[in-house]
């Protein structure tokens, strides 16, 4: 692995970084390439590889990063964040964004209801406990008819009323009775036992007029559709999620139209920022397969290292990996910290870092030449799993729209 700029971090981070690499190294990475050829519902039967890497990544702790330490999270920093995640990220992508969309439901709910000690009690601590990966959480946001719309907080789009969530929840008493469907593109959605939900109360407010609700989906009403077939991240099952008249408590809704659009902004910039860390690793990932092989593989009578065209994509393959670290490390750190976090920082650093991928992928593979092509080799991938990065957690066109509401509205001359 060639040197990156670590000037900053401490003797305890840099053994962290080593620490989560050598798994990644280890387990991830071997395991991902493993699932990537697998039907993806026999990829997930009991006992697969993928709930043993599943397991592995509880007894690691990660499912604690982003737990409060009071609760018995790991009381880590946004850079040992960024850390962790990067180094999942390199190892395989689709397994790392498991585990991250995972922890959505027990984490966010301490931020979005602090207090809500009957939910503390029926999720954070036992989800804290588990190591066996028997409380698995999902991000329920996207749907058939709405996608990164459903992210434009802070844009006029956002409480137009003629947009509404298809998902709705109406309150009846001391419960929450919610109806409709999520789409198939629902992370952890075919293994998830707990989904952070977002629904609509208000329709006259648009989709501004949402709620976010903490919903098990072992409760009568809710039913899941198969496993997704797709492209690539292929090691992250995606699948449709059904509610027909479901009831929760209604201390299981944790936010209402009054904070909704609010809380929209900082659950997408803290998931853009770890979007941004995870697809650094990736782009780090496909300069390293191509540097190892362009030094091993000889055409023209040399190792095609020694050709000057191959040492210009390899140099900006590098240049592209350091400016994303640096961009995305800047982007957590600040985000991780600031309320309510600035949204254009991480919707840029998303953006950014996800087409560094796709590009270093996509370079990875030129290098490669046919082998790059074949499923093999493992930039072929890398280049799959980097390209559904440019479409998830909002498209990079929506996105890109919405960080440049934030500049317009932040921006002070």
């Amino acid at each position: 692995m060639y040197l990156d700029l670590n000037l900053r971090l401490t003797d305890a981070q840099e053994a962290l970084k080593e620490e989560v690499h050598r798994f990644a190294q280890e387990v991830l990475r071997p395991a991902g390439q493993e699932i990537d050829r697998l039907d993806p519902a026999e990829a997930l039967r009991e006992g697969s590889l993928w709930w043993d890497c599943k397991k592995k990544m509880r007894e690691m702790g990660f499912h604690l990063t982003f737990i409060p330490e009071d609760l018995g999270g790991s009381g880590l920093g946004p850079i040992e964040h960024h850390i962790i995640w990067e180094e999942l990220g390199w190892g395989s992508v689709g397994l790392a964004l498991s585990q991250d969309v995972d922890v959505y439901p027990a984490a966010w709910l301490v931020r979005m209801s602090p207090g809500n000690q009957r939910l503390i009690e029926d999720l954070v601590k036992p989800y804290v406990r588990d190591t066996e990966a028997r409380i698995i959480g999902c991000w329920g946001i996207t749907e058939p008819d709405h996608g990164s719309d459903t992210l434009m907080a802070g844009t006029p789009q956002f409480r137009d009323p003629a947009i509404s969530h298809t998902v709705r929840a109406r309150q009846d008493g001391d419960t929450w009775v919610i109806t409709g469907q999520k789409s198939a593109w629902i992370s952890n959605g075919p293994v998830a036992t707990h989904a952070l939900l977002f629904v609509g109360i208000d329709s006259s407010k648009g989709m501004a007029g949402g709620g976010i609700a903490v919903v098990p989906l072992d409760l009568p009403g809710v039913s899941k559709g198969p496993v997704l077939r797709k492209l690539g991240q292929l090691d992250l099952p995606q699948g449709e999620l059904f509610f027909h008249n479901v009831r929760i408590p209604k201390e299981y809704m944790l936010v209402g139209p009054d904070r909704y659009e609010f809380w929209v902004q900082q659950v997408l910039s803290v998931a853009n920022c770890g979007m941004a860390s995870l697809f650094t690793g990736v782009a780090r990932a496909a300069l390293e397969f191509a540097l190892t092989y362009a030094k091993d593989r000889v055409q023209g009578g040399k190792r095609i290292c020694e050709h000057q065209l191959i040492q210009k994509k390899l140099f900006d393959m590098f240049v592209r990996v350091e400016t994303a670290r640096a961009y995305s490390r800047v982007a957590v750190e600040y985000c991780f910290t600031a309320i309510p976090a600035p949204i254009e920082y991480a919707v840029g650093a998303k953006v950014y870092c996800t087409e560094v991928a796709f590009q270093n992928a996509h370079e990875a593979v030129q290098i490669y030449g046919g082998y790059g092509l074949s499923r093999e080799f493992p930039v072929e991938k890398l280049l799959r799993d980097a390209r559904a990065a440019l479409i998830e957690d909002g498209c990079s066109e929506v996105l890109s729209l919405i960080g440049a509401s934030g500049l317009l509205r932040n921006y002070i001359p």
